[in-house]
């Protein structure tokens, strides 16, 4: 009988120590929410260096961005210099300890970032990480490294010499290379957030998931320019049902502050990649950063629905020539609606708010740009959109 019994209770035991650390592990998966933070490639390009972090970390406090949920701050590429003998890769002379400067972000409340890519080369030709992923990996972990963009580059020799023209072979190979990095992360045990940059290729939204992104981009690079950023977020249409929480549809960093775009452009770019629940990489100079800029990049009621806990992302629900309709349902039951208006003079647009699910009555309305509540509206909204502008509203049913 006693020998039962402590069969019973080892198997009870053995069972909890099984199930726990499953149950621990789910409940908070990496990048549960969008990623917010900075980049440093849009502004800074080639010239990026370890004080350039530093100054950005120290402005991300003082101005308010971190307090406002960026935490991010992204070294792109060109930090990279030798192999040693072994194989390990040294930062160049730009980064003199990247270990230190780990520590110096994150005692500022912070996280760092890095880049690589899947292939011998970098986009701008420096050390990748094909052959090394193992190694980089370790490496990165012990920099105390929290995010990795790993950029496609000069692995696109590799994928054609294996791949050839085969549309579901490409998409094969590709997935292997990232999961390999992945894994590679994984097997550090640190915490490290996988961006993948391979420009949407073979329909990436469909196996991102599947090999290990918590990001993945869906276009080409942007510019700092109306014309790119609506072609690029409006193109996001329909790929709703391939973001959750931990995993998310990339349309691209921010140019909120570059000044290619007046500031009602810019309202519209943190608009739709708040609807799209699109990871939020600022991707300016904050240390001059206009109150303009200021007030758009930290709109928290725009941040809150882009960061919302439900994890949807949001799609286009009407259009009607220039004018584009879009939709996305919060936690709370409220719903995110954006008016976009394409055109380059003031349009209006009535808005059926059946098209959102609100019955017949009442629905509060209130716009975020503004800060203010509006009258209720029933059966319709009628928007006032400004050039390549937005209104965006929260509502809810009465």
């Amino acid at each position: 009988m006693r020998l039962k019994i402590r069969f019973f209770l080892f198997c009870f035991l053995l069972t909890s120590c099984l199930v726990v650390p499953a149950k621990l592990s789910a409940a908070t998966p990496a990048a549960s929410t969008p990623p917010m933070g900075w980049n440093s490639w849009n502004h800074f390009g080639h010239r990026v260096t370890d004080k350039t972090i530093r100054d950005t970390a120290d402005a991300m406090v003082a101005s308010g961005m971190r307090d406002a949920g960026y935490i991010y701050v992204n070294i792109d590429d060109t930090w990279e210099g030798e192999r040693d003998a072994e194989g390990h890769l040294h930062p160049n002379d730009k980064f003199p300890d990247m270990k230190a400067l780990a520590d110096y972000v994150h005692s500022k409340g912070l996280k760092l970032g890095i880049y690589s890519s899947p292939g011998a080369k970098t986009c701008a030709g420096f050390e990748g990480s094909l052959g090394h992923e193992e190694m980089d990996a370790q490496d990165y972990a012990k920099w105390g490294i929290d995010y990795l963009k790993y950029d496609l580059c000069s692995y696109t020799k590799e994928l054609r010499e294996q791949a050839g023209n085969d549309p579901d072979k490409s998409a094969e190979v590709m997935q292997r290379v990232y999961t390999k990095m992945h894994d590679a992360l994984a097997a550090t045990g640190r915490p490290i957030v996988l961006s993948m940059c391979q420009y949407g290729w073979y329909a990436v939204w469909r196996w991102g998931t599947k090999s290990g992104g918590n990001l993945w981009r869906t276009t080409g690079d942007i510019q700092d320019n109306y014309l790119s950023m609506a072609n690029i977020g409006f193109s996001q249409a329909g790929l709703s049902p391939f973001a959750a929480p931990g995993h998310w549809n990339d349309p691209d960093m921010l140019e909120v502050g570059n000044g290619g775009m007046k500031p009602m452009e810019y309202r519209t770019h943190m608009s739709l990649w708040a609807i799209l629940a699109a990871p939020l990489l600022a991707g300016n100079d904050l240390s001059t950063m206009t109150d303009e800029t200021k007030s758009i990049l930290m709109n928290k009621e725009v941040i809150a629905i882009d960061q919302d806990k439900a994890g949807h992302q949001g799609d286009r629900v009407m259009s009607e020539g220039p004018l584009e309709v879009w939709m996305k349902p919060l936690a709370d039951g409220s719903k995110a609606i954006a008016i976009f208006n394409r055109w380059t003079m003031p349009l209006t647009l009535d808005v059926p708010l059946a098209k959102f699910g609100f019955r017949n009555t009442p629905v509060s309305l209130h716009d975020v740009w503004e800060h203010k509540d509006l009258p209720a509206a029933n059966g319709t909204y009628h928007a006032e959109v400004p050039p390549h502008g937005v209104v965006m509203l929260r509502a809810t049913q009465r």
